[in-house]
């Protein structure tokens, strides 16, 4: 019996998926939801007369997510990749809409969602998925043609350097420096020569500093962090509040009750902030359990990334694990004040319906590419040099 769309050999010689990669996940989503109803329901009561109604929503966008992490779990690879056009086209269509009135949703000067109905979708979220996706489908075509003259990176520079700049002029400035690194990345360890890398960054590193000092949001973060005894309750007021937060987890937490009072005094403590609410709650031993999990799944995925016998399942898995961890460990920098202030999310906790959405989508992908891993002890080098 041979499946048409799900498998490409029997049944019964079917490899079975990583089960601790989908516990894993589960477990993060699971406490990104009790941080959030923790961290939630009073800003929620006050704004909108429902203490659950950033839970709600967060719900609603994970049964989504986790239809594109059955999705991305149970397709072919060859699958994905026929639809990979169609999803960047959507991704970048998506992107530049924010700007068409009456679909796109400013806030505080800045056009980074789309708004359908009660919901809103935020298109940079799905760039940092399609741009995965993209690039290792693009290194693995070129490491199939035997001249190496034939071979370019070019056109994935071109595309890469759109999806960025319809990120950038969203008023997303870290987050299309997030894409455009983590694109980067993925260059370096398909083995693309960069040469090109340095006459783009002498255009864009300038360009990066004029657009820091042209936004006064941008100039009052980076002032706000090299003086962070100061502005205490104003531009340092959030960094200052999460602090308190975590000071008052101590090493066992404050637990449900006691300690909201602190957590509620952080604005927008439910999206970028809400790792300190799950360190008032669960103290240092909350650290540590978080760590600890996000260390696991950074474990498993890198081992998926390593052992699948594909070089496309292979480059966007640890693409899909750099993306997480990175997030994760920005976010956290921020809320600790070791960094300033980007705006990243905290994957599986912040609120936010698209990166949910394609966080789930993310570990669904990186389950497929465990059902790929090789028989033998033989490896799939993914530093493996494809321009030689």
């Amino acid at each position: 019996m041979n499946f048409a769309i799900f498998a490409d050999k029997p049944l019964e010689k079917y490899k079975q998926c990583d089960i601790s990669l989908i516990l894993l996940s589960l477990l993060l989503w699971g406490i990104g939801i009790f941080t959030l109803y923790v961290c939630s329901g009073s800003y929620g009561l006050r704004a909108f007369n429902d203490s659950l109604y950033f839970v709600k929503r967060q719900l609603i966008s994970s049964a989504l997510g986790f239809m594109l992490f059955i999705i991305f779990a149970t397709v072919k690879m060859d699958t994905i990749k026929r639809f990979l056009p169609l999803m960047v086209g959507i991704a970048i269509i998506l992107s530049f809409m924010t700007f068409v009135p009456g679909i796109g949703l400013e806030r505080n000067g800045a056009r980074r969602w789309l708004r359908f109905g009660f919901m809103t979708f935020q298109p940079s979220e799905m760039i940092k998925f399609v741009v995965v996706l993209y690039l290792a489908n693009y290194f693995e075509k070129q490491s199939k043609i035997p001249d190496v003259i034939d071979r370019t990176v070019f056109p994935a520079v071109i595309l890469t350097f759109i999806m960025v700049v319809s990120i950038a002029v969203q008023r997303d400035m870290s987050t299309s420096v997030f894409v455009a690194s983590l694109a980067i990345l993925l260059f370096i360890v398909s083995g693309s020569k960069i040469f090109w890398l340095v006459p783009v960054m002498t255009i864009v590193i300038p360009l990066a500093c004029l657009f820091v000092f042209l936004e006064p949001y941008r100039l009052n973060r980076i002032i706000g962090f090299l003086d962070q005894d100061s502005y205490l309750q104003t531009l340092n007021y959030q960094t200052y509040a999460a602090r308190r937060a975590i000071s008052a987890g101590g090493f066992w937490g404050q637990g449900l009750g006691s300690g909201l009072v602190r957590i509620n005094s952080i604005p927008e403590v439910q999206s970028d902030y809400i790792f300190a609410g799950w360190v008032e709650s669960m103290g240092f031993c909350g650290v540590l359990t978080y760590f600890a999990l996000l260390a696991l799944f950074s474990w498993r995925g890198v081992r998926c990334a390593l052992m699948t016998k594909s070089r496309f399942a292979a480059v966007a898995s640890f693409g899909f694990i750099v993306s997480i961890v990175a997030q994760s460990v920005l976010n956290i920098a921020v809320v600790g004040g070791v960094i300033p202030t980007t705006g990243i999310p905290l994957p599986f906790f912040s609120s936010g319906g698209s990166s949910i959405l394609f966080t789930l989508a993310s570990a669904g992908f990186l389950v497929n590419a465990s059902r790929n891993e090789i028989d033998s002890m033989e490896t799939v080098d993914i530093g493996e040099v494809l321009y030689e």
